[in-house]
């Protein structure tokens, strides 16, 4: 979604442009999905193709977007329809393309819905004033949003006016950035910081006379060089403990925004990708490991084969093994209530599994002689 801009997908790399720009005043982990039409290509921007799914028993229009959509808006939209809260608005059920526009009157439709009901005059004059700011952020939404994520929790954000929406549509807006606690030289250079914040400090840092200092500088811009998915093992672990189960949320990484859910326990993001719009049985794809490795399930969340996506799919069966596994004990640890700092052992124990398969992999034979 973002290549031109930067912070990129790597978001937290800190050699080349991404430290430049944001110590030159950038704003957040911009989201903007900036790569530019051509020209003569406006009007084909502007319309987005529908995908209908059965969700829950109804016939549920999903809104999927090629590589330039505007993804703030399509996952923000992809809840209200997946929630039916959009039914005032409800789409043809013959409809297989929608526009920007029409999404964004269905959008200001649903925000104006959350009109309180109580003729309390503070209720009132409070909620016309998250309008208006409302009305100002909207634009933003097919263009993009800033947000800044701080690396304390998977719902940490540093508040910015774009953030009304979701607080206004009561949307729960995560991500899975995160310091892991028990590397406590990484949590004192981090701090509470948030990413603008954080390459700040590097800098800053990396410019002291102060050995200590300097070293400090060194262990956070190696956290950021390291967890450069913007996806770390301690925040997938948070995100599996925070997220309700049947919840509709939106989820950040790599510039990105997607619609994500908690199914039995286990994280799932909305495919919204027109590649699959006429794959009726790709609608989830499976968030469980760091790496990217993950498995699309239907409407169901019954594991599905796409077709031309083997290789993202399809595993080693023991490899596969070792996921159900993580996924399983994920599972009952939080059935069992653990305390989530302890979460990383379970991440440790995933690797060790890894390792241990990898060692027991029989090695080829050596080559005959000619």
């Amino acid at each position: 979604d973002a290549e031109e801009k930067q912070p990129s997908e790597a978001g937290g790399s800190m050699e080349g442009t991404p430290v430049p720009s944001l110590a030159a005043g950038a704003v957040g982990l911009a989201a903007e999905c900036p790569q530019k039409c051509s020209p003569g290509r406006e009007a084909e921007e502007d319309f987005y193709c529908v995908k209908w799914i059965r969700w829950k028993g109804e016939r549920t229009p999903v809104i999927t977007q090629s590589q330039n959509g505007p993804c703030p808006l399509l996952a923000i939209m992809n809840i209200l329809f997946l929630q039916w809260k959009a039914s005032r608005v409800k789409l043809p059920p013959q409809k297989e393309v929608i526009t920007a526009e029409e999404l964004m009157a269905h959008l200001g439709d649903c925000i104006l819905a959350t009109q309180p009901r109580e003729p309390s005059e503070g209720l009132q004059l409070n909620f016309q004033q998250n309008i208006n700011d409302t009305m100002m952020v909207l634009p933003k939404l097919s263009t993009g949003l800033d947000v800044n994520v701080r690396f304390t929790g998977v719902s940490d954000f540093e508040y910015t006016p774009e953030c009304i929406i979701f607080d206004l549509l009561n949307v729960p807006l995560y991500h899975g950035w995160l310091v892991d606690p028990q590397t406590p030289e990484v949590v004192q250079a981090v701090g509470k910081l948030s990413y603008n914040q954080l390459v700040e400090k590097i800098i800053t840092c990396k410019q002291a006379t102060d050995s200590s200092l300097v070293s400090e500088g060194l262990v956070a811009e190696q956290f950021l060089e390291s967890t450069a998915s913007q996806l770390t093992f301690h925040g997938l672990c948070e995100l599996a403990a925070a997220v309700r189960e049947g919840e509709l949320s939106v989820f950040f990484r790599n510039n990105h925004f997607s619609t994500m859910t908690k199914h039995k326990g286990h994280l799932y993001l909305l495919v919204t990708d027109q590649g699959f719009l006429h794959e009726e049985g790709v609608v989830w794809e499976s968030l469980h490991t760091v790496d990217g490795d993950s498995c699309f399930c239907d409407t169901d969340f019954h594991l599905s084969h796409a077709p031309g996506k083997e290789g993202a799919t399809a595993g080693t069966p023991e490899q596969s093994q070792v996921d159900q596994d993580y996924m399983m004990a994920l599972s009952l640890q939080q059935q069992q209530g653990q305390d989530p700092s302890a979460l990383s052992d379970l991440e440790l124990a995933r690797q060790l599994q890894q390792e241990e398969y990898q060692q027991q992999q029989p090695q080829p034979p050596p080559p005959h002689p000619q």
